[in-house]
């Protein structure tokens, strides 16, 4: 039988698949069409302090190889977060027939201070919510993200401010469209991270050439699906070989091979996303073809495959 638990910076997940943040709403969403038994931990879509209506409709346009979107980071707050979703969960999960499955809560904010006091007021939730993961690099966001992502001493400063706000594992998401991922990656390191979340979407546009106008409200947002992953594994090999700090690896995983490919880059964990717009089930062959590929290959657990390039 292959191991497939793993670590993520304190994170014990019981396989090495998540969700990524904006995919997979707060994880109630797709129970009856995901065999949520397959999941190591969901992660919920991003919250801030206070509600936040995201950015005017159209909000996202398919294209040849992936999606274009400008959600926004919607929210509800951190507040209903606690005090509705949460429970909500919990109770949903377990009815799914995985009791206690990890969620990792997406945060972000206008301010460092606001990263901080959403964090802080995460710190003593418990139960469910055994992570945190740190969006400083949200491209379709006018206040926050972007600013912070791309800026290695900014980055430092925030990223150090969540670490002293709270004691769950910290993960921090980096941004894809900078010269080099290693000082971002070093900043992490320097403040505390326990882990690396990569790739976000990358900046995009797409125009209506009758209208003459973009397509999206907000007129830019980010790329994600399968053209995205070539450039996703190049970054999460940099990543590996800049640090120690596990690494969530994400970025157009549509079947087995794409995960596997991000394990062997150096990834200890690898989160589904814009795949399951079109079909749920595609976590179920994501974790079948990884077990298919240890066995075939002779590993006995999923840990040995992060960072074995021949």
């Amino acid at each position: 039988m292959i191991d497939t638990a793993v670590d993520l910076g304190g994170l014990k997940m019981s396989t090495p698949i998540t969700t990524a943040s904006g995919t997979f709403g707060y994880g109630t969403e797709y129970v009856g069409a995901v065999d949520y038994k397959k999941l190591g931990a969901v992660t919920a879509k991003g919250i801030r302090v206070t509600p936040w209506p995201g950015n005017p409709m159209p909000r996202h346009a398919e294209v040849p190889g992936g999606l274009v979107n400008a959600i926004g980071l919607q929210g509800t707050g951190l507040k209903h977060f606690v005090d509705v979703t949460v429970p909500w969960y919990t109770s949903q999960v377990k009815d799914a027939g995985h009791e206690n499955l990890p969620m990792i809560v997406n945060i972000w904010g206008g301010s460092i201070e606001e990263y901080a006091e959403v964090a802080a007021g995460l710190d003593s939730v418990g139960g469910v919510v055994q992570a945190i993961e740190m969006n400083v690099s949200c491209p379709n966001v006018k206040a926050g993200g972007h600013t912070f992502g791309q800026d290695p001493k900014v980055l430092e400063e925030v990223v150090s401010a969540v670490r002293k706000a709270t004691r769950l594992p910290l993960i921090v998401k980096l941004a894809p469209n900078v010269p080099s991922i290693v000082p971002y990656v070093k900043a992490c390191e320097n403040a505390g991270a326990d882990a690396l979340s990569m790739i976000n979407t990358i900046p995009a546009m797409v125009i209506d050439i009758e209208k003459r106008i973009p397509v999206i409200a907000n007129k830019t947002g980010g790329l994600s699906g399968r053209g995205v992953h070539p450039a996703a594994v190049k970054l999460v090999y940099d990543a590996h070989n800049a640090t120690k700090l596990p690494i969530l690896a994400m970025g157009g995983v549509y079947e087995a091979k794409d995960a596997i490919e991000f394990f062997l880059a150096g990834a200890t964990a690898v989160a589904v996303g814009t795949a399951t717009f079109t079909d749920p089930g595609v976590i179920g062959e994501v974790y079948d073809g990884i077990i298919e590929y240890c066995e075939r290959h002779g590993f006995k657990a999923v840990s040995e495959l992060t960072g074995a390039l021949c």
